[in-house]
């Protein structure tokens, strides 16, 4: 046995070694044939003094090659002589480089071309895209119902409440800049399947909780963790099959949201009465289970992996139109979520409305967010592109935020929710829209996207929880809260002007 072992693993060997060489001769050959008739069509068209030429610089490059080559094969025995055994080695190991070297070049070099712009294959990937969305916008534009049933509960304040809605805000943001990149390096399957499975597992641990620390664990950082690993690269992917069409793309997607916000609050208000806290939130679970099992099993990935690069592209920031953007979404978020979060408790506090009316007026908040996401992002896409949108989408949105102020009646209150919803809507479906469109390396945008997620984190985190202090500090009165929203809001609006300017001047440019 000593002695066969070595025998066969020498003739293993021998036989690598042949058909490495094989394979590499058949790819030289290739080369070599290919090279001749481009030689012979250059020997046609040029005179003879360039052919001449030519073939001298030929034979230099040639020998240039050689050299290299044999410099190369040097190093490596260098490196490895020190093994008297594998004396062979160095040859076979440059001929593997080769054979693999040809084969990387022929996948790193192969033209994906243009992106498809839609077919069955881009649909479709939007049309489980607005899946993810659904089970991670919806579930947080549906918080308004949260917010009012823990208050009456468990007996804590709103501000304390909001920071359950909050960290699961934050987090679906911050998260972003990791799996955004992780997207980019080709991992974009194994992060959504990470975030579908959290995600459910913390609806169902929701189910269970009686405390506020438990419903922060699970429904704040589980459900928020889960979300943020599920959101940028959802958004990343379906950026890389639209070009002409991305707008409208994304709106389809980012309108998950309003049918989320639909779904989720209509299940609760029929089935809480009903069934009681725990099997509702349970329902919930199966929902998300059931509509992100075929999202895991269907999302691709469009464009190779960029293996290399940092998490964070510090450069970026550089850019000023992107700087400012990033500042104005700060704005625009710091506010956008205190009319989710607190038109049910205003409507049964101020108004005296009931819960279930309470519950119609986010329905139809996020029902005309389903409008809201889709028109903004088609006329986008035809006309005025995302950033020339998104600017009078936050003046408006800061106008209806002051108008809240005035509302003292239901017929207000009705027209209030209709309108918020609607402008608040068009800015969350045009900021990522317009995000895409402030990078051009399609590689990149899964980090540049979760760079500005991150950013809009710490607005998210923090608006809601100041609004609800200050509602505390006025006495139960919401004055200073609308008045907070509405001004974040319109010094996010300023902050985009800068942006378009610094992108494209002062001119009726398309952006």
């Amino acid at each position: 046995m000593n002695f066969l072992f070595p025998f066969s693993l020498t003739h293993l060997k021998r036989v690598s070694c042949l058909f490495l060489e094989l394979c590499t001769w058949t790819h030289q050959k290739e080369a070599d044939e290919l090279l001749s008739t481009s030689n012979m069509a250059s020997k046609i068209s040029k005179p003879s003094s360039m052919i001449e030429e030519h073939g001298q610089d030929h034979t230099e490059k040639n020998e240039s090659v050689d050299q290299s080559h044999t410099r190369h094969s040097s190093d490596e025995e260098s490196t490895i002589g020190h093994q008297p055994n594998l004396s062979h080695i160095p040859t076979n190991t440059s001929a593997l480089n080769r054979t693999l070297s040809a084969v990387r070049t022929r996948e790193s070099g192969k033209d994906l071309g243009p992106p498809p712009d839609g077919g069955f294959q881009a649909w479709s990937q939007v049309a489980l895209a607005h899946f993810v969305i659904f089970n991670t916008w919806g579930y947080i534009n549906s918080f308004g119902v949260f917010q009012t049933y823990y208050s009456q509960t468990l007996g804590h304040p709103p501000s304390d409440i909001s920071w359950v809605g909050s960290i699961q805000i934050f987090l679906l943001f911050f998260i972003g800049t990791f799996s955004g990149r992780a997207t980019d390096a080709g991992y974009f399957t194994f992060t959504l399947a990470c975030g579908a499975i959290l995600e459910c597992f913390s609806i169902f641990m929701t189910s269970l909780c009686t405390k506020y620390w438990q419903l922060f664990l699970a429904q704040g950082i589980g459900q928020g963790i889960g979300c943020g690993l599920m959101f940028c690269p959802t958004l990343a992917l379906v950026s890389t099959y639209f070009a002409k069409n991305r707008g409208i793309a994304i709106g389809i997607v980012a309108s998950g949201s309003a049918t989320g916000g639909l779904v989720f609050p209509a299940v609760i208000m029929k089935m809480l009465p009903q069934v009681g806290y725990g099997w509702t939130m349970r329902t919930l679970g199966f929902i998300s289970v059931a509509t992100l099992t075929p999202c895991v099993l269907f999302l691709k990935q469009r464009l190779p992996p960029r293996k290399t690069g940092p998490i964070v592209e510090w450069a970026a920031f550089t850019e000023l139109p992107y700087l400012l953007f990033a500042i104005g979404m700060f704005m625009n978020f710091w506010g956008l979520y205190v009319g989710f979060f607190y038109i049910g408790s205003f409507s049964r506090n101020i108004i005296g409305v009931s819960n279930d009316r309470s519950i119609d007026l986010l329905l139809v908040m996020n029902g005309v967010g389903l409008i809201g996401r889709l028109v903004p992002n088609l006329l986008a896409d035809q006309f005025t592109g995302p950033l020339n949108l998104l600017i009078p989408f936050s003046f408006a949105t800061a106008l209806v935020g002051y108008c809240w102020a005035a509302v003292n009646g239901m017929s207000g209150l009705w027209t209030f929710a209709a309108f918020y919803g609607l402008f608040a809507a068009g800015i969350q479906s045009l900021f990522p829209a317009t995000l895409s469109t402030l990078t051009t390396d399609m590689k990149k945008i899964g980090v540049r996207m979760g760079m500005v997620l991150s950013v809009v984190a710490v607005a998210a985190l923090i608006g809601s929880p100041i609004a609800g202090e200050l509602v505390v500090r006025g006495n139960g009165n919401y004055l200073y809260a609308q008045m907070f929203m509405g001004s974040a809001i319109l010094l996010g609006g300023l902050t985009l002007i800068g942006a378009r300017v610094t992108k494209v001047g002062t001119g009726l440019t398309r952006v």
